[in-house]
């Protein structure tokens, strides 16, 4: 019984502590509605006139900001191919390059064999015709040399019988003596 004659005086007094510290405070129920009403319809301009457009200024900066980080996402991803099709075209241009140099060492061989080819038929030529040559002069000197030993056998001859050799005697004697020389 005790326990509900203190609850219940609790209750009394829990029911006079908000008039009580209404009342300590000074709060006046009319200015204070009126103030909380002022305060709502600052926070209503505020919100409106200042909040808002901070807060798209600042969505429309966040959207700038993302996009911004894309673009350089994509720029990187960019550049990345980019440095991707260079080192290709490097590579496929330093293959060609090898390739071409290649075939410049190969043609290079080949103009080479060819004029080596050349210089030594031109080379045979000539020492074919240096031997003709040499074969005709030979031949020359040979003729030559046969008249004359024959006209000096014909001449000693003469010169040593003491008479005079006809035409006939001379013939006979130079065919002779050809005869010996080329044996």
């Amino acid at each position: 019984m005790m326990n509900a004659f203190l609850l219940a005086v609790q209750v009394g007094v829990n029911a006079e502590r908000p008039e009580r510290i209404v009342t300590t405070f000074g709060v006046d129920w009319p200015h204070l509605l009126a103030q909380v009403a002022s305060f709502c319809i600052v926070c209503l301009i505020l919100y409106r006139f200042a909040y808002r457009p901070v807060l798209k200024m600042l969505e429309v900066r966040r959207q700038q900001i993302a996009q911004g980080l894309a673009n350089a996402e994509q720029i990187r991803a960019e550049l990345a191919r980019t440095e991707a099709q260079r080192q290709d075209v490097l590579t496929h241009a330093n293959v060609q390059a090898n390739k071409l140099i290649e075939e410049a060492r190969a043609a290079a061989a080949r103009v080479q064999e060819q004029e080596t080819r050349k210089a030594i038929a031109v080379a045979e030529q000539i020492i074919i015709k240096a031997r003709e040559a040499a074969a005709q002069d030979h031949d020359r000197m040979l003729a030559d040399l046969k008249r004359e030993v024959g006209r000096l056998v014909v001449q000693a001859t003469a010169t040593v019988t003491g008479k005079i050799l006809t035409s006939e005697d001379q013939r006979r004697l130079v065919e002779e003596t050809v005869r010996q020389v080329t044996a």
